[in-house]
C-alpha cells in the first residue's frame, strides 16, 4: 500500500470514492449542498488543508483530508470493496501525523452518533475519544470525537 499526498488531479478519484461508501452514503447533489463541489475542493488543497490518497497496486482505494486552521479531519473515506486492509487506518494515521506536525495538540472529527457503526468503532479503536453530541447547526446529532497529541 502507498499513501500519498493528493494532487488536484485526484479530486475526481476523492468524489467517486466519497460517493461509493455505503455508511454515510452522499450523493454528489447532497456534498455540493453542504458547498462541497469540485471547485472548493480545489482551492481547500491551495490554502490550509491537506489530503492522502491510498493507493493498492497504483489504483486509489481511499483518501482522507484535513484542515490545519480548524484542526479537523474533514473526512476520510475507503472503497467498499478495499474496507479491512488497512488503507483506513494508514490515511488516519497520515492525516494525524500532518495535524500534529502543524504544532497542533489537540485535533477533531465529527461522526454519525451511533455506536454500531463502522465509523464510530473505527475512532474508538484508534484512540479517539468522544467527547459530546453536536447539539445546533447543520451538524447536529453529530458525535465529536477528539484526540490529543501524545507527548513522549
Amino acid at each position: 500500500m502507498n499513501i500519498r499526498k493528493a494532487r488536484l488531479t485526484d479530486i475526481e478519484t476523492m468524489f467517486d470514492i466519497r460517493t461509493s461508501v455505503v455508511e454515510n452514503y452522499q450523493s454528489r447533489e447532497e456534498i455540493a449542498e453542504l458547498g462541497i463541489t469540485p471547485e472548493s475542493v480545489a482551492q481547500m488543497l491551495q490554502t490550509d488543508c491537506g489530503a492522502w490518497i491510498a493507493e493498492i497496486d497504483g489504483k486509489p482505494v481511499g483518501f482522507s483530508i484535513a484542515n490545519a486552521t480548524e484542526k479537523t479531519i474533514l473526512g476520510l473515506f475507503v472503497l467498499p470493496s478495499f474496507e479491512g486492509c488497512g488503507a483506513g487506518r494508514a490515511l488516519m494515521e497520515k492525516t494525524e501525523d500532518w495535524l500534529f506536525s502543524q504544532g497542533i495538540a489537540e485535533i477533531w472529527l465529527l461522526t454519525g452518533n451511533d455506536s454500531k457503526l463502522r465509523a464510530y468503532g473505527f475512532y474508538l479503536h484508534l484512540g479517539w475519544n468522544p467527547v459530546g453530541v453536536i447539539s445546533d447547526g447543520e451538524m447536529a446529532g453529530e458525535m465529536k470525537f477528539v484526540k490529543r497529541k501524545l507527548v513522549v
